[in-house]
């Protein structure tokens, strides 16, 4: 798995699936995680049109889908949705070309898991990772970076 993860942070682009403007949640906790990172990061939300963040008044603006995404072959996508969504949200991303992706946990079943394992160059996520729950990009995106050789400066939002 850690060659996973470093194929996955060795990606140009990023995505978050299930990015949210709720605090509250982990789709805005991992969205904000790239953000302070500084890596570059699109929001995928079907229902908002944009992400707002409670400690600034920046906005960023969503795309609806994995589809819709620019730079689609170039991109790692996080998905932190419900195990029944996670599944079509993972078939789109294989039609489109992503590569790597990110189980955070919570947003899979056996099926989904294994689905990502067979289908992607690289698929993160299930038992591992040094936090509790298995791989989250939040405990273990730090170390990913460094594996990936990815240099980073935190910033402040």
């Amino acid at each position: 798995m850690d060659a996973a993860v470093k194929k996955f942070f060795s990606s140009s682009h990023f995505a978050v699936v299930g990015a949210s403007s709720d605090p509250s949640k982990y789709g805005h906790k991992v969205f904000v995680w790239y953000l302070t990172h500084s890596l570059p990061v699109t929001p995928v939300n079907p229902r908002a049109a944009s992400i707002t963040l409670p400690s600034s008044s920046a906005f960023y603006a969503t795309v609806p889908s994995v589809a819709a995404l620019p730079f689609r072959t170039e991109t790692a996508l996080s998905i932190i949705t419900p195990p029944a969504a996670t599944r079509a949200v993972l078939e789109e991303a294989k039609r489109v070309g992503i590569k790597a992706v990110w189980l955070q946990p919570g947003s899979f079943d056996a099926d989904g898991l294994a689905f990502a394992q067979r289908e992607f160059e690289s698929a993160v996520g299930g038992d591992g990772g040094r936090g509790g729950e298995g791989w989250c990009v939040l405990v273990d995106g730090g170390e990913g970076l460094r594996a990936a050789g990815r240099e980073w400066r935190s910033q402040r939002l």
